[in-house]
């Protein structure tokens, strides 16, 4: 049993354990960045308030990195760890502060190991990890603005809720849960005031317009773009199979979280007060958001993808502990513990061994080799530096990420290749049947890319 004066000593090397494990793993066995972090690369080197898929937090995190460490893949396994430790951290206190104990606080944190999206995904930033310390910092405040009812603490909410929209549109569905919480307690006058629940509108406004007015101006790509990811309006079985598809998925995703819960609780048995303030909080927060999700897929007939769930489940050990705090077995802490451990070490140790063995991954990929070849081919022909690359974000935003010239990447220049200026010093990628065809520079193949190449000789 942990000493309870020893147990932010504890948590503290469990978080630094994750991070250690969870940067080291992919470093170790990844010879490329996963798609999605390369993409965020891609957006990166050309910022801007959005881009055709997302809101542009994740590009400005990644790009910040970049700045910082150049192109070391480590960084950014780092700076996804990053994110996800913020985010346990903040769980942690949440749940002390909740239990006014610091070993079920722990306990709400440990049983996250037991879902998938807070280890085995990590290592791929990407949108999902970007929202993570958003949430749960917006579900913290949501709690300090019912305890302490100060405007502080609205404002922070609303910031925090901007920043997670800005990293995932997806954040909405939190927003909601919150803002329905709040009217809650707004109609039950208890603390909260419409002025209150307006700063965090406001303040979630203002930090959203500048994406906004982008949005505009590039005729909604992004929300375009979501839809063709939902699958847009189903047919009527869609609207049947596709929920309970997504509910299927849940339930598997949380197989080894519901096993640690078996080797806590001596019985299953609750008495639920619906007076009771925390218990309501934990529902909007934690319960609301999932139900909401799960009734889009079933009015709209839409595919709900899985690592759209990451943040949904943050506090879902918070809402276990919660319910069933009375019946935790203090004796059978030791074999939750075992099992604790088993999982932690146990995932890391299937990704390197999956990672390893198994060939042709998108982090197989030979990103650094293929720009070595671009530059080798570049230098022979030109004596400009490259500028810009041009093509989708995978073959384009691997250039961009490996070239020491640390070229804009665009998907489109919007008009032909000949009206390139050759002082720009342009890489096109894509199809080399087409591009061999229509390049009036130099052109060059790694299958089954095609690069055409248009410089100042």
């Amino acid at each position: 049993m942990i000493k309870n004066k020893n147990i932010l000593s504890v948590f503290l090397i469990f978080l630094f354990m994750h991070l250690t494990l969870w940067t080291l793993a992919p470093s170790i066995s990844n010879i490329n960045l996963p798609l999605d972090t390369i993409e965020a690369l891609a957006w990166g080197s050309n910022l801007d308030w959005g881009f055709n898929k997302h809101p542009p937090f994740s590009a400005f995190a990644v790009e910040i990195f970049y700045q910082l460490f150049g192109n070391q893949d480590w960084a950014f396994y780092l700076l996804s760890q990053i994110f996800v430790i913020t985010s346990f951290f903040i769980v942690f206190k949440l749940a002390d502060e909740l239990f006014k104990n610091r070993y079920l606080a722990l306990i709400s944190v440990l049983l996250l190991e037991g879902v998938y999206f807070y280890n085995f995904t990590t290592p791929e930033f990407n949108v999902n990890i970007s929202q993570l310390p958003f949430w749960a910092l917006s579900v913290y405040f949501t709690w300090r603005c019912i305890k302490f009812n100060k405007k502080i603490d609205y404002f922070f909410l609303g910031l925090f809720i901007g920043l997670g929209i800005l990293s995932k549109y997806l954040f909405i569905y939190l927003a909601i849960g919150i803002k329905l919480l709040l009217i809650y307690f707004l109609k039950k006058r208890i603390k909260v005031r419409f002025f209150h629940i307006s700063i965090v509108s406001l303040t979630a406004f203002l930090v959203l317009l500048p994406h906004l007015i982008w949005l505009i101006e590039n005729n909604y790509i992004t929300l375009t773009y979501g839809l063709q990811r939902s699958g847009g309006i189903g047919n009527l079985i869609d609207h049947i199979i596709f929920p309970l598809i997504f509910l299927s998925k849940q339930i598997v995703i949380l197989i080894p979280f519901f096993l640690m819960i078996l080797f806590l609780v001596k019985k299953f048995k609750v008495k639920i007060n619906f007076k009771d303030k925390k218990l309501i909080f934990l529902v909007f927060t934690t319960l609301v958001p999932i139900i909401l999700i799960f009734i889009t897929s079933l009015v709209m007939g839409a595919k709900i993808r899985t690592m759209w769930m990451t943040p949904f489940y943050l506090f879902l050990g918070v809402a276990f502990v919660y319910l069933f705090q009375k019946n935790i077995n203090m004796k059978k802490l030791n074999k939750f513990f075992i099992v604790f451990l088993f999982l932690f070490f146990l995932t890391p140790s299937t990704y390197l061994y999956i990672s390893l063995s198994e060939p042709n991954k998108r982090t197989d990929y030979p990103g650094r080799e293929i720009a070595r070849l671009v530059q080798n081919k570049w230098d022979n022909n030109f004596k400009n530096e490259i500028k810009i690359v041009v093509g989708d974000e995978w073959a384009a935003g691997n250039l961009s990420y490996h070239l020491n010239s640390r070229p804009l990447w665009t998907n489109s220049l919007q008009h032909k290749i000949s009206t390139i200026d050759y002082n720009q010093g342009v890489i096109y990628t894509g199809n080399p049947e087409i591009l061999q065809k229509v390049c009036p520079g130099v052109f060059g193949k790694i299958s089954p890319v095609g690069y055409c190449m248009i410089g100042q000789k």
